[in-house]
């Protein structure tokens, strides 16, 4: 009987009941059958990706990166905290446009401080 119930915690009392080794009152496990599935709880179809983007767009949507680049092609340039202003990005995120800007987007950017010690940018001709 020691041997059924430490055998029990291992999973080998069926085996050992169905071989006659364990006393009667220990009952092989039941089998193990998956619960019957109910109806299917399928949340209702999602509409596509580009209807849903354009629900919620105004007729008046502007493209940021265009207006950066806009700016900076001005004669005096444009400062960092001009663009921060206008497009809501974070400093850190400027800083990484008008590096991509300058490396893959073809443009030659000039980066210079001004007196005040603001970053200016400029895209050169």
């Amino acid at each position: 009987m020691k041997v059924c119930q430490l055998l029990l915690g291992v999973g080998f009392i069926g085996f050992l009941a169905v071989q006659g080794v364990c006393p009667p009152h220990v009952a092989p496990p039941a089998a193990h059958v998956a619960p019957a599935k109910g109806k299917s709880k399928k949340s209702p179809a999602k509409a596509p990706r580009r209807a849903r983007a354009q629900k919620g767009a105004s007729e008046s949507r502007t493209n940021k990166k265009v207006e950066v680049i806009a700016m900076m092609k001005r004669a005096k340039g444009v400062t960092l905290a001009e663009i921060v202003d206008a497009t809501g990005w974070q400093n850190h995120t400027v800083r990484g446009f008008v590096s991509i800007l300058g490396s893959k987007g073809g443009e030659k950017i000039e980066s210079s401080k001004n007196a005040a010690g603001e970053r200016t940018y400029r895209i050169a001709k």
